[in-house]
């Protein structure tokens, strides 16, 4: 979709990032989130949009939007469903200080935000916190012990066999994923475990990622009626193919890293700016769950201060996991008094996209 029609359609633009945390420096860039709602051919014909992200550079109306490469427009359905789920990226947009633009559906959407709230952010929010743990751990790992050389074969006993390939791998553990799910899918007793295999965990994703343990090979041969010299291949093949991707993911990192933040990291043995978000995200999550609201802007908050300590390598490593680890252990507390709900209503989210959407219209 071409750039002017987003601009045209978009209800709210909000500048997110360093500077919507209050953690800008001078040299920060402007990072733009926002939402639009599509033309409606995209509503009743076969077109279909979730947002646009690139393009800017092309004539517009917005100008603060031209050749910015952080700019991210969500179309209003796509926006509707990943703030129901606690996405903490997509919710920042709602509870922003600054907007350069927005509509009188724009001021709609921010009067009824908190319904997009549950105590499903417990869940989201540590787990993009955990995700930023993971980034800190590996880039130490690399900076403490870089890897010298590429995996080979022989490293997984894999001499004389060939590795299987990526699509045979992902191939066979999409099976082995669609066995498991089609073993409990007619249970009704099992509803609770189906829901989280197919839906609230990504059990493909781990299976692709975490080569096969070895107590459960004999039951993944006996569920696919494998040979045993096909699923041990297939258990270093996995290993073998991780390893390529870690090396693979290590070369881009040590290639393109921003050279003062490289510094900053060999400086302080970790990735600075993954540990202050991983405090952020922390924090933020329990507010959210203590009293319904999502605290974007870190001096309001309190801690801007202690976060641009961290980024300045003023912590150790120790310093910033007792930190996490107290942040994590405040928010498991919050999480057993809140009194958000469990679940977002739906119903009455679905009813505010189209009013929202009626009330916006179908012109350009």
């Amino acid at each position: 979709m071409d750039r002017i029609t987003v601009e045209t359609r978009s209800i709210i633009i909000g500048l997110v990032g360093s500077h919507g945390y209050g953690l800008s420096r001078p040299s920060s860039d402007k990072d733009y989130r926002g939402i639009f709602i599509a033309p409606k051919v995209y509503y009743l014909g076969s077109a279909s949009i979730e947002q646009k992200d690139s393009g800017w550079s092309e004539p517009g109306i917005l100008s603060f939007l031209d050749n910015n490469q952080d700019t991210v427009i969500y179309e209003l359905r796509k926006y509707v469903q990943l703030a129901a789920n606690s996405n903490p990226n997509i919710l920042e947009l709602l509870w922003l200080k600054e907007y350069p633009l927005i509509t009188p559906v724009g001021k709609k959407l921010l009067a009824n935000r908190q319904i997009f709230l549950s105590k499903k952010a417990k869940h989201t929010f540590s787990g993009y916190a955990a995700a930023q743990i993971r980034k800190i751990e590996s880039h130490r790992k690399w900076l403490l012990n870089p890897p010298e050389k590429p995996p080979h074969p022989d490293d997984f006993g894999l001499g004389v066999e060939r590795p299987l390939s990526k699509d045979e791998l992902h191939s066979f553990l999409e099976y082995l994923y669609l066995l498991i799910r089609e073993k409990i899918e007619y249970f009704a007793e099992a509803e609770d475990l189906y829901q989280l295999l197919t839906g609230d965990v990504d059990f493909k994703g781990l299976l692709k990622q975490y080569p096969l343990a070895d107590e459960v090979l004999p039951y993944s041969q006996n569920l696919t009626n494998s040979r045993s010299d096909f699923i041990k291949l297939l258990q270093k093949s996995q290993g073998y193919r991780n390893a390529c991707r870690e090396w693979d993911a290590y070369q881009s990192w040590a290639k393109n890293r921003n050279p003062q933040r490289a510094g900053m990291e060999k400086q302080s043995g970790f990735d600075l700016k993954h540990a202050m978000h991983c405090l952020r995200i922390l924090r933020s999550g329990t507010e959210v769950l203590r009293s319904g609201e999502v605290p974007v802007d870190r001096v309001a908050a309190g801690d801007a201060a202690e976060l641009r300590g961290i980024l300045n390598g003023d912590f150790s490593y120790e310093q910033v996991k007792a930190l996490a680890d107290q942040a994590l252990a405040e928010m498991e507390e919050v999480y057993k008094v809140s009194t958000l709900p469990d679940r977002p209503d739906l119903e009455a989210i679905d009813r505010l996209c189209v009013e929202l959407v009626e009330e916006f219209g179908w012109e350009t």
